[in-house]
C-alpha cells in the first residue's frame, strides 16, 4: 500500500509539472442583469475555449451530508483543466470513477484539506461549477496577472486553491452570488490561490449570479504565493458586461459595500510596491494588477468590442486603442439597447464579427478561403516561421463547451443550464436543470481522444467540421437547425415550468421530457451532418433530387479566383475542333485518320470515337465483312495499328499491322489494349 501511495504521489508530481506548462484557457463570458433580460432572469455565460483537450463532460455532483462532529475534512484536488478533470471516488460522481485498471492507478490524490460542512448542495459541473440547486451560477475567464503562484504538491508549491476548486466549493456551500464571492475570496486569502502558472493564466475572472444580482470577481496570487488579492464589483440590474481574458474592474471603492467587495491586500500590496498611494484617489484594479492582453493586441479587446457591438451598438465604443490595460476604452458594464434573451446569448457566443471590418469570413478575406470559413487554426510550423497573428473571434472552433445559466426568482424548476458541447458554431444549446437525477450519457461522456457517435460533443464537433466543406453554404443549414431546435427547447421549458408550477405534472414527467429532448438534439445533429455531406459533397450542391437540383456546379467566387490567379491557368486547346459536321474528303481514303470523321471510321470498321486519340468498338454487337462479330472494347490510338493489306485476320493469329502509328487491333479481348500484344478472349475472325 505504501509503495502504491508513493507511486501515485510521484505520478501526481510529474503530472503537476506537466500541467504547469500547459496551454491555458481563453474563455468569453457575458453577464446580463435581470432588468436587462427579456424574461427577468439574471444570466451568465461561459465558453470553455481550451486547446481541444479540455474535458467537455457535463455531470451532476450530488448533495451530500457529513458528520462534522467527527472532524471530517474536505479534500482539495489539483485542477488539470484537461481530460480527465478528475479521477476518483471522493466526489461521489459516477462519471469520475476509474473504469479501467490503468485509471485505478491514476486516482487523484488531495493536495490539501479544509474543514467540511455538514451539508453540501447539488450542482452541475463542467470544468467549473456551473449552477447549483439555489440558482447560483458561475462563468469563468482566465486572465493575466502581475503575480503568480505554484500549487501545493509541486516543487516550491505554496497555494491550495485553483479557480476550479473555488467554484466547486462555492457551489457546494453558497446560496447567493454575494455569499459565493465572499466565500471564495476568504478561502483563497487563507489557503492561497494559484492560476495556470504562465503569463496567460496566473489570474482569473468570474461572473457570479443568482436570481437577483450578478457580480464580477477578479483574483490573483499575492506576492508571497500563500494568499491572494481579490476584488468584486456588482453589475446593476440593467447592466450587460463582457469578460474576455482580462480584468475589467477599474476604480474600486471600499466605502461602497453595496457595489464592491475586496481583500485588504488590494490596497496594501499596491502601497508596498509604490504603485498607488492614498493621495491618488480610488485605486484602478486593472491598471495596477493586470498584465494586459495576452497572445496579441485585440485578443481581449476585440471580443469586448464585439459583445458591446451586439448588445448596445448605439454606444459606438471604439474598436481601436493603445493599450487596453492603461487605456480603458470599454466600461465595466453598459446598458443594452434592448433586453437580451437566451437566444441572443446563443448568438453572441457564435459571433465572428460578421458584417464588420473584422469579419473573419468576409468575401475578399483570403484567409477565410473561397467559402468564408471563420476558423483560424492554432499555429504550427508555418506560423512560427512566418510570424503574425489571427483575429480572435468569440465563436471559436476549439471550444470544448459553452453554457448559459438562467436564474429567475420563483422559477418552479429552478435555474436552467443551456449547455452546448464543442464549438458554439456547430452546437445546439440544450436545457438541463439541477433536479435531474443524472445527466444523460450523451452529455456526461465525451473525449477528444476517442471518437464516439453516442457523444453529444462529437455530434456537434462533427457538424461544425463537416460544414467546412462549403462553409458559407453549409452554415445556413447549421443555423436553421440551431434556431429550430433551440426555439423548440425554449418553448418546451416554458410549458414544463408552467405545468410543474400548477402541479399538473410531476417531476418524473419533467425529467423524462428533458432527457428525451436532449436525445432528440443529439440525433438531429448527426442527421444534420449527413445532410451536409450529401448536399455539398465533392464541390457540388445537391439540393433537390426530385426537381433537378442534383450536382449543381457552383464553382468558386469570382473574387477568390482573381486572387489565386485563375486567369493564369492553362490556355484553351490549340487544335481547332472539327466536331461535329466537318467536310467529307473527296477521295474517301482511309490512309490518313486525320482526313476522316468519326462517322466514316464507324461505318468502315464498326468503331466509335471517344475523341481524336481514342476510339471504342460499338457497344452493339455487329458483324464485320468476314462474318465475325465485333464486341465492346476500348482502343487507344497512339499504341494501336491496323494491318492495311489483310481484309481478314485468322482468329488463331495474334498479329498487328502498321499504318502509321494510329490503331492496334487486339484479338480476343474485352479489355483495354495497352501494348502490342493480344490480351483478350473474343472470337472475332477479322475486319
Amino acid at each position: 500500500m505504501m509503495a502504491t501511495t508513493r507511486t501515485q504521489c510521484s505520478l501526481l508530481l510529474c503530472f503537476l509539472l506537466v500541467c504547469l506548462v500547459r496551454e491555458t484557457l481563453s474563455c468569453t463570458v457575458f453577464i446580463v442583469g435581470k432588468d436587462a433580460s427579456a424574461d427577468g432572469s439574471v444570466m451568465v455565460s461561459h465558453s470553455n475555449d481550451g486547446e481541444f483537450e479540455t474535458d467537455p463532460r457535463l455531470v451532476k455532483v450530488p448533495a451530500l451530508d457529513f458528520n462534522t462532529s467527527e472532524g471530517v475534512m474536505r479534500p482539495v484536488f489539483f485542477s488539470p483543466e484537461n481530460y480527465p478533470r478528475y479521477v476518483g471516488y471522493d466526489r461521489k460522481v459516477p462519471e469520475y470513477y476509474p473504469s479501467t485498471e490503468e485509471e485505478k492507478n491514476k486516482v487523484f490524490l488531495p493536495i490539501g484539506y479544509i474543514p467540511q460542512v455538514s451539508h453540501t448542495f447539488a450542482y452541475l459541473e463542467e470544468t467549473y461549477g456551473a449552477v447549483n440547486e439555489h440558482q447560483l451560477g458561475i462563468g469563468e475567464s482566465t486572465c493575466s496577472g502581475v503575480f503568480g503562484a505554484i500549487p501545493l504538491g509541486a516543487p516550491n508549491g505554496t497555494a491550495l486553491f485553483s479557480i476550479d476548486e473555488l467554484t466547486h466549493i462555492a457551489m457546494e456551500r453558497a446560496t447567493t452570488a454575494r455569499e459565493a464571492v465572499q466565500l471564495m475570496g476568504s478561502l483563497a486569502e487563507e489557503f492561497g490561490f494559484y492560476g495556470a502558472g504562465q503569463f496567460e493564466g496566473t489570474a482569473e475572472s468570474l461572473a457570479v449570479s443568482d436570481p437577483n444580482e450578478a457580480w464580477i470577481f477578479h483574483i490573483l496570487p499575492d506576492p508571497t504565493g500563500k494568499s491572494c488579492i481579490w476584488a468584486a464589483q456588482r453589475v446593476p440590474e440593467d447592466g450587460f458586461a463582457v469578460l474576455a481574458n482580462m480584468f475589467v474592474i477599474r476604480e474600486v471603492d471600499p466605502e461602497d459595500q453595496d457595489n464592491f467587495m475586496m481583500s485588504a491586500s488590494v490596497h496594501q500590496v499596491a502601497k508596498d510596491y509604490h504603485w498607488w498611494s492614498d493621495d491618488d484617489g480610488l485605486l484602478d484594479f486593472t491598471k495596477i494588477y493586470s498584465d494586459g492582453e495576452y497572445a496579441h493586441k485585440y485578443y481581449s479587446g476585440r471580443r469586448m468590442w464585439g459583445g458591446y457591438h451586439l448588445a448596445c451598438p448605439s454606444c459606438r465604443f471604439p474598436a481601436d486603442y493603445k493599450d487596453l490595460q492603461s487605456d480603458p476604452v470599454y466600461p465595466v458594464w453598459a446598458t443594452p439597447d434592448r433586453q437580451i434573451s437566451a437566444l441572443d446569448l446563443f448568438r453572441y457566443h457564435r459571433y465572428t464579427y460578421k458584417n464588420t471590418p473584422y469579419d473573419l469570413g468576409a468575401p475578399g478575406n483570403l484567409a477565410a478561403g473561397p467559402f468564408g470559413s471563420p476558423d483560424r487554426w492554432k499555429p504550427g510550423r508555418g506560423e512560427q516561421a512566418v510570424g503574425g497573428n489571427w483575429e480572435r473571434a468569440i465563436g471559436l472552433y476549439r471550444t470544448s463547451d459553452s453554457y448559459i445559466v438562467q436564474s429567475k426568482e420563483g422559477a418552479s424548476l429552478g435555474a436552467v443550464l443551456w449547455f452546448g458541447p464543442a464549438s458554439a458554431l456547430g452546437t445546439v444549446f440544450t436545457p438541463f436543470v439541477v433536479q435531474l437525477e443524472k445527466i444523460p450519457a450523451s452529455f456526461s461522456t465525451g473525449y477528444q481522444g476517442e471518437f464516439s457517435r453516442s457523444s453529444a460533443f462529437w455530434a456537434a464537433c462533427y457538424a461544425h467540421n463537416i460544414a467546412n466543406l462549403k462553409w458559407n453554404y453549409a452554415i445556413k443549414d447549421v443555423g436553421d437547425r440551431q434556431v429550430e431546435l433551440e426555439t423548440a427547447s425554449l418553448e418546451l421549458l416554458k410549458n414544463l415550468q408552467e405545468h410543474y408550477e400548477l402541479e399538473s405534472i410531476d417531476f418524473a414527467t419533467v425529467e423524462s421530457t428533458i432527457l428525451d429532448n436532449a436525445a432528440a438534439v443529439v440525433n438531429s445533429l448527426w442527421q444534420l451532418s449527413d445532410k451536409i455531406m450529401f448536399k455539398y459533397a465533392s464541390g457540388f450542391v445537391n439540393d433537390d433530387a426530385k426537381h433537378g437540383g442534383m450536382s449543381q456546379m457552383v464553382g468558386y467566387p469570382a473574387w477568390w479566383l482573381e486572387k489565386v490567379g485563375y486567369r493564369d491557368g492553362p490556355p484553351p486547346p490549340p487544335t481547332k475542333p472539327k466536331c461535329c459536321n466537318p467536310p467529307k474528303p473527296a477521295n474517301g481514303s482511309l490512309r490518313n485518320a486525320d482526313h476522316f470523321s468519326s462517322t466514316t471510321w464507324q461505318k468502315a470498321m464498326n468503331f466509335s470515337f471517344i475523341d481524336r486519340n481514342s476510339l471504342v468498338l460499338s457497344p452493339v454487337v455487329r458483324h464485320n465483312t468476314a462474318g465475325g462479330s465485333v464486341i465492346p472494347s476500348r482502343l487507344r490510338g497512339n499504341n494501336m495499328l491496323l494491318h492495311p493489306r489483310k481484309k481478314q485476320i485468322p482468329s488463331d493469329q495474334k498479329k498487328i499491322g502498321d499504318i502509321g502509328t494510329t490503331i492496334l487491333i487486339a484479338l480476343d479481348t474485352h479489355q483495354k489494349c495497352t501494348s502490342n500484344r493480344n490480351i483478350g478472349r473474343s472470337k472475332t475472325t477479322g475486319i
